[in-house]
């Protein structure tokens, strides 16, 4: 099996002793006050950058000049990186970029007019738009990244109906579009909260990803003015407010339904997926430093403290697998009463699948895919353990072990194009059940274990913070020998990633966003604050004393 090194530097020598002068030092400052954590020892050792001049890039009008004045925009590269793959990215990604009245407000999904069917993939997504905006803010280019989230912010207040059944207030879109009415020469935003889309289900991570992003603008602009405007304050407090608000559960994690993530058709993630965990989690986390510690936000921050000191416990004792664990499992005693269980949720070791006791390395572990009462879904999810890793709901520890359980298992895991969304695939039987015999996630295909460019970005990002630049170089030179040439599909099919999906779009937008935001992450760490979460102090809730403490 191959390994990959993770102690190589990944600058050489001659590299690090680049003259000084040509390091770009006009761009703008990350200003929240942040603390030196353990992850950012090694960044010194990687923050550097390379300029290297590129002629024209299609240009629009509406973007700010000032972006094309920035490295990445300029076909920078590292080692001996394909220079015209970065220059034909940025010119794929800016054709996919909408206007709604002459201002630029996202990317539609894909760009690939060859497909005689455009379905939705000609909308702006809110998990799709996501690599582009990060693009676009390490570009220096924060217009269209602000237009989004002021226009998805207004679209919240819109009437969600679903049948005849009203959405929650808080509830964001899973996408829009711009409808032109050329008689009356106007143009109107429409979005879709899922009475649309495949099973009628209303997207949970949206809201998520709309709260880490308006972070990521804010960190990386330094204008809070934004963010602390009343608008984005109640927007969050209404997302919060779904999420948080008391009923039967006994979990501090989110209940989910399936298909209500980016993995968006069935395939038995229902109950409390780790991918929605991992976004709640970060979401909370990203919502405390910018709620205003005053009204309305007094109440959330108290609510959001209590939450994160439950949640943070649950996941990382309840969802962690790992060697020693696994073991424990096998060995668990079934039907146990009272406080004193050790097998709290009564999972049944005969139902722990074979391949995982392959599959699990002596050294490294990983969150499971899903954990509720009788059930542990030990499938490995990407985007959740690679959120896990940035957002630090992962210990220092923890995401050592899950990026060792990468590197033991790379070829499952990145095989010939990174990533697996999730591994391993399901067949047969259990195909037949989970799925509904789903004809697009049939076995190493789409959600069913296929292979997303996408993820290489999350992958690049937990890779830094983690201090492995070597295993993020190596997956985006992979990913740089195929996507160009096949057209940047929107995933791969087969057991390492070797043919293009056989329903895949081509010129997948996040496709091509996610490979550029993961080789500029690469060329300088540093932009990784903005999306990164530091290790935190142990959340304690606010803890109120009675009425009767001082009588």
């Amino acid at each position: 099996m191959k390994r990959v090194s993770s102690h190589i530097s990944l600058a050489s020598e001659a590299e690090i002793n680049l003259d000084l002068s040509r390091l770009i030092i006009d761009k703008p400052r990350f200003t929240l006050e942040r603390k030196r954590s353990f992850d950012e020892q090694s960044w010194s050792e990687l923050s550097h950058r390379q300029n290297d001049g590129f002629d024209s890039v299609l240009q629009s009008p509406a973007f700010p000049s000032g972006g094309f004045d920035s490295p990445f925009s300029m076909g920078t590269h590292f080692g001996c990186g394909p220079r015209p793959l970065v220059n034909e990215a940025w010119e794929a990604l800016r054709k996919s970029v909408v206007y709604f009245r002459g201002q630029p407000v996202g990317t539609i999904a894909a760009t690939d007019h060859a497909s005689e069917e455009v379905l939705n993939y000609d909308q702006v997504f809110v998990r799709d738009f996501v690599p582009s905006a990060l693009a676009f803010l390490m570009n220096n280019e924060t217009d269209i990244v602000k237009n989004f989230l002021l226009k998805t912010l207004h679209l919240q207040s819109s009437e969600k109906m679903i049948d005849r059944f009203k959405l929650g207030a808080g509830a964001m879109p899973a996408s829009f579009k711009v409808d032109r009415n050329k008689n009356r020469n106007t143009e109107t935003l429409v979005a879709d909260f899922g009475e649309s889309a495949i099973g009628r289900v209303a997207p949970v991570d949206s809201g998520f990803w709309w709260i880490i992003l308006l972070r990521a603008y804010t960190k990386y602009t330094g204008d809070v003015s934004l963010s602390e405007s009343p608008d984005c304050q109640k927007c969050m407090r209404l997302i919060l407010n779904l999420c948080l608000s008391e009923g039967f559960d006994t979990f501090p994690t989110l209940l989910c339904t399936d298909g209500c993530s980016m993995i968006d058709r069935r395939m038995g993630i229902y109950g409390y997926p780790i991918e929605i965990q991992a976004l709640f989690y970060m979401a909370l986390r990203c919502a405390l430093q910018m709620l205003k510690p005053e009204g309305e936000g007094k109440e959330f921050i108290e609510k959001i403290g209590q939450r994160l000191h439950a949640l943070t416990y649950h996941m990382r004792n309840y969802f962690w697998l790992d060697f020693p664990q696994l073991n424990n499992i096998y060995r668990y005693k079934t039907e146990e009463y009272s406080h004193t269980a050790v097998n709290k949720f009564n999972v049944i070791p005969d139902s722990i699948p074979d391949w995982v006791f392959d599959f699990m390395p002596c050294r490294g572990g990983y969150f499971l895919g899903n954990v509720s009462p009788a059930m542990m879904d030990f499938r490995w999810f990407a985007l959740g353990n690679c959120i896990a890793i940035v957002s630090s709901l992962a210990t220092p520890e923890q995401s050592v072990a899950i990026m060792d359980l990468i590197e033991e298992r790379w070829d499952e895991l990145v095989g010939e194009m990174p990533l697996k969304i999730c591994y391993p695939a399901i067949e047969n039987h259990e195909w037949r059940i989970v799925t509904g015999c789903d004809p697009k996630n049939t076995r190493w295909s789409y959600h069913n274990g296929g292979s997303w460019p996408v993820l290489l970005w999350l992958l690049t990002a937990a890779c830094i913070k983690t201090g492995r630049p070597q295993m993020a170089k190596r997956a985006i030179e992979l990913a740089e020998s195929r996507l160009l040439k096949d057209g940047w599909p929107e995933y791969y099919d087969g057991k390492l990633g070797r043919f293009v999906g056989k329903q895949a779009r081509k010129f997948q937008t996040w496709s091509i966003a996610g490979y550029l935001v993961a080789r500029m992450m690469l060329e300088d760490p540093s932009t990784l604050m903005m999306i990164s979460m530091e290790e935190d102090r142990p959340v304690k809730p606010t803890m109120r004393r009675s009425a009767s403490w001082n009588a």
